[in-house]
C-alpha cells in the first residue's frame, strides 16, 4: 500500500514536471480527481449525450447534471440551431 501523503507528493512532483509554472500555480489538475472532473466536463461540452456521459462516469443522469451542468459552456449557438432544425423539418 502507498500512503496518501506519498501519493500526494508524487502527484505534486509530476505536476511540476509536466506543467508550465503558470499552470502549476493554477488549480489545473491540482488533485487526481480533477482529471475525472475534466473528462466528464469535456464530454458534456463535446456534445456527448448526458446518459452516455453518466454511464461512463458511473453516475446517474440526475447526479451528473446536478454536479456538472454548470460546466457546460459554449453550446448556445449549436443548441439554437438544433431547435431551428427540428422546428423547420
Amino acid at each position: 500500500m502507498v500512503a496518501s501523503t506519498a501519493y500526494t507528493e508524487v502527484w505534486q512532483e509530476a505536476r511540476t514536471l509536466a506543467l508550465t509554472p503558470a499552470q502549476v500555480a493554477s488549480p489545473l489538475a491540482r488533485r487526481p480527481y480533477d482529471l475525472r472532473h475534466a473528462a466528464v466536463s469535456l464530454r458534456l461540452n463535446g456534445g456527448v449525450p448526458a446518459p452516455e456521459v453518466a454511464a461512463r462516469a458511473g453516475h446517474g443522469v440526475d447526479v451528473l447534471l446536478r454536479v456538472y451542468a454548470k460546466c457546460i459552456d459554449g453550446q448556445e449557438d449549436i443548441v439554437n440551431q438544433r431547435i431551428v432544425d427540428v422546428l423547420t423539418a
